[in-house]
């Protein structure tokens, strides 16, 4: 992008939008800063940190030397990420609120805004890249260079039009690189923390958290013998591949000998929503935790349609490498066949294709087929 653009850049209070504010400043570009407050029950709370976020966005406005806006979406975040989220929830399914807070708010609500205020292009400060395919037409959604940060896992529901106004300037760069600018230009949050978890959640407990909105509903835990091992506060509060907070770390496996594996954790690794069963299983490899195939709805590509039927790759989670699978469509979705087995494949959460660097879309996770073994 060699023309000089009017951008409007998402100022979060981080490092990496700060980072990309200046680098769009320095290329030449009219940059504007927009602060989003997303989230607005907690302006007093301990874990929402939505205040001092916006006191070291404007100082990075100040530093950079554009003008900063301060835009509340809280109306939409509750009605198009929030109450998914709890619906997700309460149906026993583990959603990833990010990918649909980017979809609706910071690639659409903010988009919407910044057009209105003029903008060509806008940027955040995610680790990615757009490239545009002259061969095709159409633009690419790309992994950040930086693989310990690359976030198009969190933006594969991005579209062509969506891409063709959005700019990642830190997208070429390693982190290492972005905080050593940063404190090179003065940034006052140059060191400051990298934000983990829900944004809404914050750092609070997340059990206390979920509390608030979805009611607890007692059941039995069992473990892969059918024994009743345990007692779970409601369904909604665990998720697939979970290992802390089960409240059954004492308790032995069925036949396990002195010196064997009666001292290994506990996972879940069942969800029966019709009997209100919490299933678990000790070891992190056993096979009901392992899933040779799942299937996926809701899908969404960034090319505007399917890629063809082929052996690509697959992430069922953010930080999990790249796993070969092969791809088949189906009238209600897709079905990935991997080549290995995954690790607790979780519904809810987001199967997103890679055809090396370029991030194809994907789609919500309705079921998994475990390697081996059934509920009994």
């Amino acid at each position: 992008m060699s023309a000089k653009q009017r951008v409007v850049v998402g100022l979060s209070g981080g490092v990496d939008s700060a980072v990309s504010a200046h680098l769009l400043k320095q290329q030449g570009h009219e940059v504007i800063g927009i602060f989003m407050k997303n989230w607005e029950d907690d302006d007093d709370s301990e874990f929402c940190s939505s205040r001092q976020d916006w006191l070291d966005a404007a100082s990075v406005a100040d530093v950079v030397g554009i003008d900063i806006e301060h835009v509340n979406f809280a109306t939409e975040y509750k009605d198009r990420v929030f109450a998914e989220f709890l619906r997700e929830y309460q149906a026993g399914r583990t959603p990833n609120p990010d990918i649909l807070c980017n979809a609706e708010i910071k690639f659409k609500a903010f988009l919407d805004h910044a057009v209105r205020l003029g903008a060509e292009k806008i940027a955040t400060g995610h680790y990615a890249r757009v490239r545009h395919n002259t061969a095709t037409g159409l633009h690419e959604l790309l992994k950040g260079l930086d693989p310990l940060k690359d976030q198009s896992y969190f933006l594969h529901r991005l579209n062509q039009a969506q891409l063709s106004k959005t700019l990642f300037p830190v997208g070429e760069l390693p982190k290492t690189e972005v905080r050593r600018i940063a404190a090179e230009i003065g940034l006052p949050n140059a060191k400051k923390k990298d934000s983990t978890g829900i944004c809404f959640i914050g750092e609070r407990p997340f059990r206390d958290f979920l509390n608030r909105y979805i009611a607890k509903a007692p059941g039995p835990i069992k473990d892969a013998n059918g024994r009743t091992i345990g007692e779970h506060v409601g369904l909604s509060f665990y998720t697939l591949g979970q290992r802390q907070g089960l409240g059954i770390g004492g308790i032995k496996a069925k036949g396990a000998q002195k010196g064997g594996h009666e001292h290994e954790p506990w996972f879940v690794a069942r969800k029966d929503l019709e009997k209100n069963t919490l299933w678990v299983v000790q070891g992190h490899d056993h096979p009901w935790l392992l899933s040779a195939a799942l299937t996926a709805q809701d899908l969404s590509w960034v090319a505007g349609a399917a890629p063809e039927a082929s052996a690509i790759a697959a992430k069922t989670r953010y930080r999990q490498a790249d796993a070969l699978c092969s791809l088949n469509t189906t009238a209600s979705g897709i079905t990935l066949r991997f080549d290995e087995a995954q690790w607790a494949v979780t519904p809810g959460q987001s199967a997103v294709l890679y055809d090396g660097a370029v991030c194809l879309g994907g789609g919500i996770i309705t079921s998994e087929a475990a390697t081996a073994g059934d509920i009994v």
